[in-house]
């Protein structure tokens, strides 16, 4: 397949120098991610059928970007870092306006049918975002966004690359939703982000939560993961439907969700295909939880920042294989459910003293299933104007063996699940008869 045309790269900053605020303090759930990757997600659109000309249009996607940032002005800013005496660091958003970085770029001869046909995720995709490899203790020099517009031969991609100690997914999902409703001609947006981070999650005074500095210099290590192949299997609402309805039924229970239905699907594919030998082994499943709505004073949905925890339910081999679906979705649901607001602030409390930012390669060896983004967000209500997109990929940031990433399909109630594994594991899912059982081809 063609390879990638770069035809230009610029700084696009937010249209006013009058940052409200200029400095906002990182909290326990932005710095778990600080030795990460990115979050890269990119929509692919249909070639506008307007006759404007694509230099136009790429000037009014800057534009609009601009006048969005206005909204969103700490994914203008740049990470700071401050070390303190007693060999500690800290860090916080500084409000600098450096701007967002905008490449526009071609792949000639690829269509959208390139895309979507294969069976396997094209690695051209990968090439749709920027700042790949960046981490996110890294925003000292690179921005917090980076957007890459990619003309295909009758569609556009938009890539975004943006800095995971600033957003989370929903607050991904409110910029992209809200650069597009400004791109339209709109002169306000629907959800304007809530920027105070701090007091919603922590009822004490703000002091900057301090990290050893011998994390940064200690886990500062490249992982590199082993040849992966991707793959988006697609659930219908009807086939979720009959899921969910299984694992209540052998669970004698009604609490069980479509999601952790799903989930425990795939977890009990995975593990069956992934030549677990040792049926004594403990498997993991790590889920994000949600805690927006978790606390008594739910924080406000357009909340800009991280709002998640991290979950892993464990199970022996053994059990995932030879116990129904309903139990191990039940794990699931209990491990959900158990994120009460005491333990919530019980968590936050534990990690503003004790927190441990992990690295890929020590989630690498854990051994787990992990999954990432949800099939709740606003994906394809994105709208530039050209009509919804038609489809929503993932860049290479985060990726190991054993990631799924969650997305809304485009039918309404389906859900497309993007799995990331060895090719030899993938080969093996598609002839689980069992698992593709509920795969709609």
């Amino acid at each position: 397949m063609a390879n990638i045309r770069l035809l230009s790269t610029s700084m696009v900053q937010a249209t006013t120098n009058m940052v409200t605020v200029e400095r906002f303090d990182l909290t326990q759930c932005d710095l778990q991610f600080l030795l990460l990757g990115a979050i890269q997600k990119g929509l692919l659109f249909l070639k506008p059928k307007s006759s404007e000309d694509q230099n136009l249009l790429i000037q009014h996607l800057k534009t609009s970007l601009s006048r969005t940032l206005d909204f969103f002005t700490p994914l203008a800013g740049r990470l700071a870092m401050v070390e303190h005496d007693d060999n500690t660091v800290s860090y916080f958003i500084d409000c600098n306006n450096a701007g967002a970085q905008f490449v526009h770029a071609a792949a000639d001869g690829v269509t959208v049918a390139d895309i979507l046909k294969p069976v396997y995720v094209p690695p051209i995709v990968h090439s749709f975002f920027p700042l790949n490899g960046v981490l996110n203790y890294e925003g000292v020099s690179k921005p917090f966004l980076a957007v890459q517009v990619t003309e295909l031969v009758d569609g556009i991609f938009i890539g975004c690359t943006m800095n995971h100690l600033v957003v989370d997914g929903t607050s991904f999902w409110n910029f992209f939703n809200s650069w597009s409703e400004i791109h339209r001609g709109l002169d306000h947006i629907s959800e304007p982000p809530v920027l105070d981070r701090w007091s919603f999650l922590n009822s004490s005074t703000c002091l900057p939560i301090h990290l050893p500095l011998s994390i940064i210099k200690n886990k500062t290590v490249r992982f590199t993961p082993p040849p992966l192949q991707e793959r988006v299997f697609h659930f219908t609402k009807q086939k979720i439907s009959r899921l969910k309805a299984k694992a209540n039924a052998e669970s004698a229970t009604k609490s069980i969700s479509s999601l952790q239905s799903l989930l425990a699907h795939i977890w009990k594919s995975t593990t069956r295909n992934g030549q677990v030998i040792d049926l004594d082994k403990e498997v993991g499943l790590t889920v994000l939880v949600g805690i927006r709505t978790r606390l008594q004073t739910p924080l406000p949905g357009a909340y800009f920042g991280n709002a998640l925890m991290s979950e892993r339910v464990t199970l022996k081999a053994r059990a995932i294989l030879e116990q129904q679906l309903g139990y191990v979705a039940l794990q699931i649901n209990k491990a959900v459910s158990s994120y009460t607001e005491v333990k919530v602030k019980g968590i936050l409390e534990s990690l503003k003293e004790n927190l441990n930012p992990r690295t890929m390669g020590e989630l690498a060896r854990n051994h787990c299933l992990y999954t990432s983004s949800s099939p709740r967000f606003n994906i394809y209500g994105t709208d530039f104007g050209w009509g919804r997109p038609v489809a929503v990929r993932s860049g290479p940031g985060n990726k190991l063996d054993g990631k799924i990433t969650l997305f809304p399909g485009f039918e309404e109630g389906s859900v497309d699940i993007e799995v990331c594994v060895l090719p030899k594991t993938l080969k093996a899912m598609e002839n689980d008869l069992e698992f593709m059982d509920a795969v709609s081809i």
